[in-house]
């Protein structure tokens, strides 16, 4: 059975195929079109996907029921009116237009590809299908699976069990009650974009203290011992469709909402703290009620809210299960995932297999790849002369060695990655042992804000050695303590606690001392490892750091093309594509920006 998944229209649009179970194909649409968070029909990911496709398919499954949610806007709209008008007129048209008929523009595109799949279209609810991504491609044979995010059509969490090939839900969370909605709140009155800032402000919460928490619990919500709670109301404006907060929001938190331009201040770094604290609190009551009611011993997870690596962590460290795995592509683009896997395990007959250990998500690495003869004309195309290595561990061994030498090296080999994290196919490495690499990747390579940290990646096996992880994070979704380092002192600026080194990886190890792994193992990232291997023989350090190759609001390169444009316009000293390695020192200097060059960036 060759099942489509598709999630569009709202963020983060995706096409994934499916073949009797096994996952063949993953994109989403921004890695083709360029544009952050595309919520667009993904004509491309589609077209990608199908490529790949060994038949004829048997049915597309689309991650939403999209009368359900425009039943929850009209309720909405009428409960809430007349304040939300303005915001309902306006989201009418492009209901009447597109998204009440998302079969037929499905029809239409796959024609387009010459599918004929009229009449073969179904639908997953939102949550069923990020409990079947959580769960089913999940190394585990039984486990309690949990999904928190913005909304869905009616529900905001879902608390569910998985069993073989089956899945039973327990109980949910309604809209507009949610917890993703909740932390998108602060994300917007913090000055950074909701859908996609939310990681800005997880990675602005060690600068501050939770001086806000007790606010927030007494004033913003009712919480109940099991995790679940009610939002009160009047101090949010998404009822009304104008704005995350209202003017009680404001007035309770001292002042109106940052303005993206304006400085982030310790007030903002406080408000993100104790959102963050809230937010762990949330997760931690509602997984031991789960673990009370269903005694599994593992925990599966998905949606955007399982994408804060920091709750993760805690849940990891604290909570009541043994194991937690949590869905790569957690957010909506993994949706278009657990469409396809819900439809192929409600079909009789279907059977899953795991043995317990390996998840069935292949790394990750399922997007693009691309022939070393197309690397080898984009080269040409931009007059760029390049060495040719013979083999991949000729490759891994001189990244390594440019690593060790202090040189920032960006990096395009094998298949894409499916989700929001780069895992070293379209990645940006360098010396996480630096003091200064922190702020030279910022400002000189990824041009975004100085307090956001980067990830660090370790070869599996001596990640006890650097890290205090005692579970694999390959996707780069948990945050741990690194070994022997020191917090900030949380009275200092801001600007002073960027510089101080912290533990002997100090561009890996945010200000609380903590720092969001990647553990490398041969198996599913073997080329990454035999980086991390030549690496740690040539320095004593098995640690890295480990950025998404792209500039700030750009998605992460796909195609070589913009790997290139991405090593010639930022401050990139070598770039590996495939076997072909160009360093920044041979390129002519009419290829480089002038050095005042000025550079647009999109919102992001």
């Amino acid at each position: 059975m060759r099942l489509l998944g598709i999630s569009a229209h709202y963020h983060d649009s995706a096409a994934v195929l499916v073949e009797d179970g096994r996952i063949v194909a993953a994109a989403q649409e921004e890695r083709f079109t360029r544009i952050k968070h595309d919520a667009a029909l993904p004509r491309q990911a589609i077209a990608y996907c199908l490529s790949r496709c060994a038949g004829p398919l048997n049915a597309v499954v689309y991650y939403e029921k999209p009368l359900q949610k425009f039943e929850r806007i009209l309720r909405t709209a009428f409960a809430a009116a007349p304040g939300g008008f303005r915001a309902f007129a306006a989201a009418i048209p492009d209901w009447a237009r597109r998204k009440l008929w998302i079969s037929l523009e499905i029809e239409d595109a796959l024609r387009a590809l010459g599918h004929n799949m009229d009449g073969k279209i179904r639908f997953a609810s939102h949550h069923e299908a990020h409990a079947a991504s959580a769960f089913f491609p999940s190394p585990f044979p039984h486990a309690a699976i949990l999904t928190l995010d913005g909304v869905g059509e009616w529900s905001t969490a879902t608390l569910a069990q998985g069993n073989g090939a089956k899945l039973d839900f327990l109980h949910e969370l309604r809209f507009p009650h949610s917890l993703g909605l909740l932390y998108s709140a602060f994300t917007h009155y913090c000055g950074f974009r909701v859908n996609s800032g939310e990681y800005k402000l997880m990675g602005l919460a060690p600068y501050g203290e939770p001086r806000y928490r007790d606010l927030i619990l007494e004033n913003l919500l009712d919480l109940r011992e099991d995790g679940s709670f009610r939002l009160r109301l009047e101090h949010f404006g998404y009822l009304h469709g104008e704005r995350m907060t209202s003017a009680r929001f404001d007035a309770l938190f001292g002042g109106p909402a940052r303005r993206p331009a304006d400085e982030v201040t310790q007030r903002h770094c406080d408000l993100a703290r104790s959102i963050q604290s809230v937010t762990e609190e949330i997760v931690l009551r509602i997984a031991r009620h789960l673990h009370s009611i269903t005694g599994a011993e593992d925990l599966c997870l998905a949606g955007g809210v399982a994408l804060n690596c920091v709750a993760n962590g805690r849940l990891l460290r604290e909570g009541p299960f043994k194991r937690i795995w949590v869905q790569p592509a957690a957010g909506d683009a993994g949706g278009a995932l657990g469409a396809a896997l819900s439809f192929h395990y409600a079909q009789p007959g279907a059977v899953r297999t795991t043995d317990g250990t390996h998840d069935a998500m292949r790394g990750a690495f399922l997007g693009p790849e691309y022939a070393d003869s197309e690397i080898a004309a984009a080269l040409a195309e931009r007059g760029l002369a390049a060495e040719r290595l013979p083999d991949s561990a000729a490759t891994a061994r001189r990244i390594a060695e440019r690593v060790a030498a202090g040189a920032v090296v960006g990096v395009l080999q094998g298949r894409a990655e499916f989700g929001p994290r780069a895992l070293g196919a379209r990645s940006i490495l360098g010396d996480a042992r630096s003091p200064r690499m922190q702020s030279v990747l910022n400002l000189k390579i990824k041009f975004r804000e100085s307090f956001r940290p980067f990830a660090p990646i370790v070869l599996a096996e001596r990640t006890a050695e650097f890290f205090d992880l005692a579970a694999p994070s390959p996707y780069m979704l948990l945050t741990a303590p690194v070994r022997g380092a020191r917090s900030s002192e949380p009275s200092a600026p801001m600007a002073e606690r960027l510089r101080e080194s912290r533990s002997a990886i100090p561009a890996v190890t945010h200000v609380d001392g903590s720092a969001r792994v990647q553990t490398v193992d041969a198996a599913t990232n073997p080329f990454l490892h035999a980086v991390l291997r030549e690496f740690d023989a040539l320095t004593g350090c098995p640690v890295m750091i480990n950025t998404s190759f792209n500039v700030r609001g750009e998605p992460p390169v796909c195609h070589p093309r913009e790997a290139i444009e991405g090593f010639l316009h930022t401050g990139m000293d070598a770039l590996a594509l495939g076997p072909y390695f160009i360093e920044r020192s041979t390129v002519p200097p009419s290829l480089l920006p002038a050095a005042n060059a000025p550079r647009a960036f999109a919102p992001d």
